[in-house]
C-alpha cells in the first residue's frame, strides 16, 4: 500500500469519527458540536432539530410582523371609535413603527450570540407585549392624548426588529446547499404577517366587539394578540435551541460598514422593501381617503377590508423574485421590479382621476407585486456581490452574512420615509399625485443605479451577473 492510500485511508478514518460524533444537549436546550455540513449528523439529528426551530422562529417573527402593521388598521377604525385626529396624526401613527422597528434591527441582529437563539426568541416574543397590551389600554378610551398613542404606536417597532434576530439565528442551523430556502421561508412567513393583521384586525373589531359589547371594539385590535404570543414564547421556550457556536462577529460587521457595497444594495433596499412596508402600512389609509365608500364591506356583524391583498401579493411574490435571481443574477430582476413600480407609481395617479376603484387597486397590487419580487432578488445581489468585490471565498461569505442584517434595517427605513412623503404632499396640496410622482422618479434613479453598478457589460459586477 503506497504513502498516498495510507494517508488518505487515515483521513477517511478521522472523517468518519469527526461525522459520527455525538451532539452533545446542556442544560437549558443548549447544543454543542451542531454542525449542518456534516452530512451524517445532518441526517440524523440536524434536520429535524433545524426544522423544530425554524417553524417556531417562522411564527415569532409573523407575530412580530402581524404588531409592526397593527396601527396602520387600527388608525382607519379610530375615528368610528370617537378619536379625534389630524391627517397628519395618523400618519406619524402609521409610521413611527417603521422607524422605530428599522433603528431596533440593528441592536436585534447582535442578540442572538449574546443571549442564545432560544432564550432571545422567548424575550422578543414577550416584548410584543408591550404594544399590543399598550394598545389595548389606549384604544379604550378615546381620551387618551395623542402624545401617548405615539408613544404606543413606537413600541410597535419591537416586531419590525424581529427579523434581524431571527434571520440571524436560523442562518446557524442549516446546511449552505439548504440556508436559502430556510431563510425564504423565515422571511416570507415573517412578511405575510402583515396581510394577517391588516385582514384579522378589522373582522376583530366588528364582529369580537358585537360578541362582547354588542358594538365595535377597536382596542381588540391590541388584546387579541396576547394569547397568540403567549403561544410564541411558551413555544419558543420548550421547543427551540441555542447553539454554542453561534457568536457575533463585530469585525465583519465594521468591515462591511466600509464596504461601498453595503450601502448601494442598502439604498437598492429602500426601494423594494421599504416600499413594500410603506405601501402596505398607508395602503388601508389611502383606500379609506380616495374611496371611503370602498375602504370597508360588511358581512354579517364583520367588517372585511381588501387593503390585506397588498401585503399579500407582495410576501408572496417575494420567493418568486428570488428565483428569478438564481436564473439571471440578481440585477436583471430588480432591474425590471423598479421599471414596473415607476411606471405604476404614475398609472396610480391616473387611476385615482377615474374615479375607478377595482383599477386602483388592480395597480396598486402590481406595484405590491413588483416590489415583493424585488424584494427577493435584491436580497440575493448581496452574497454575489461581495463575493465579487472581495475575491476571498472566506471573507465574502463573512462580510456578506453581516451585510444581510445592516441591509435589512436600512432597507426598513423606506416604511417610514413612504407614508411620511404622502404626509407631507397631502399637507400642502391636498391630494397624493405630487408623492407619486416622486416615488416613480426615484424608482427611475434606482434602475439607473442598479443597471450602472451591477449590470452594465463589461464591468466586473455585469459580467459576474450579480
Amino acid at each position: 500500500m503506497s504513502l498516498d492510500t495510507r494517508q488518505q485511508g487515515l483521513l477517511d478514518d478521522l472523517d468518519t469519527l469527526a461525522v459520527d460524533e455525538p451532539l452533545r444537549h446542556r442544560p437549558n436546550r443548549w447544543i454543542d458540536g451542531y454542525n449542518p455540513e456534516n452530512e451524517t449528523q445532518w441526517n440524523r439529528e440536524g434536520r429535524g432539530i433545524a426544522r423544530r426551530n425554524l417553524n417556531w422562529s417562522i411564527y415569532v417573527e409573523f407575530l412580530g410582523f402581524v404588531v409592526w402593521q397593527l396601527w396602520s388598521v387600527a388608525v382607519v377604525a379610530m375615528p368610528a371609535a370617537g378619536f379625534s385626529l389630524s391627517t397628519s396624526q395618523q400618519f406619524w401613527l402609521i409610521s413611527v413603527p417603521s422607524l422605530v422597528g428599522a433603528t431596533m434591527r440593528f441592536p436585534y441582529t447582535f442578540m442572538v450570540p449574546i443571549f442564545g437563539g432560544r432564550m432571545w426568541t422567548v424575550i422578543s416574543a414577550l416584548l410584543l407585549l408591550l404594544p399590543v397590551v399598550g394598545m389595548g389600554m389606549c384604544l379604550g378610551n378615546p381620551d387618551t392624548p395623542f402624545g401617548v398613542l405615539l408613544a404606543v404606536a413606537a413600541l410597535a417597532g419591537f416586531g419590525g426588529g424581529n427579523f434581524a434576530s431571527s434571520m440571524t439565528n436560523i442562518t446557524y442551523y442549516f446546511p449552505a446547499k439548504e440556508k436559502g430556502w430556510a431563510l425564504g421561508l423565515n422571511a416570507a412567513g415573517g412578511n405575510l404577517g402583515s396581510a394577517v393583521a391588516q385582514f384579522t384586525v378589522p373582522i376583530v373589531i366588528t364582529a369580537g366587539g358585537v360578541l362582547l359589547t354588542g358594538g365595535p371594539m377597536v382596542s381588540l385590535a391590541g388584546w387579541f394578540w396576547v394569547p397568540f404570543i403567549l403561544l410564541g414564547a411558551v413555544g419558543a421556550y420548550y421547543c427551540m435551541n441555542s447553539l454554542s457556536h453561534a457568536t457575533a462577529d463585530v469585525s465583519s460587521y465594521l468591515a462591511a460598514l466600509k464596504h461601498g457595497q453595503l450601502w448601494v444594495i442598502a439604498v437598492l433596499y429602500i426601494g423594494t422593501f421599504g416600499s413594500f412596508m410603506g405601501f402596505a402600512s398607508v395602503f388601508p389609509k389611502l383606500i379609506a381617503d380616495t374611496f371611503p365608500q370602498f375602504s370597508a364591506f360588511t358581512i354579517g356583524a364583520a367588517t372585511l377590508s381588501l387593503a390585506f391583498l397588498g401585503a399579500l401579493v407582495g410576501s408572496l411574490a417575494r420567493p418568486y423574485g428570488g428565483k428569478l435571481a438564481d436564473k439571471f443574477g440578481g440585477a436583471r430582476p430588480t432591474i425590471a421590479a423598479f421599471a414596473v413600480m415607476a411606471i405604476m407609481a404614475l398609472a396610480i395617479i391616473g387611476l385615482l382621476r377615474l374615479g375607478n376603484f377595482w383599477l386602483f387597486l388592480l395597480g396598486f397590487l402590481v406595484l405590491f407585486i413588483a416590489s415583493g419580487m424585488g424584494n427577493g432578488s435584491t436580497y440575493r445581489m448581496i452574497p454575489t456581490a461581495f463575493s465579487l468585490a472581495y475575491g476571498d471565498d472566506q471573507k465574502a461569505t463573512r462580510a456578506a452574512a453581516s451585510s444581510l442584517g445592516i441591509i435589512s434595517a436600512i432597507g426598513a427605513y423606506g416604511g417610514f420615509l413612504i407614508p411620511q412623503v404622502l404626509r407631507i404632499v397631502h399637507e400642502n396640496t391636498r391630494g397624493y399625485d405630487g408623492a407619486f410622482i416622486g416615488f416613480a422618479a426615484g424608482y427611475l434613479v434606482l434602475l439607473a443605479i442598479t443597471w450602472g453598478v451591477y449590470a452594465r457589460k463589461g464591468t466586473t459586477f455585469g459580467d459576474g451577473r450579480v
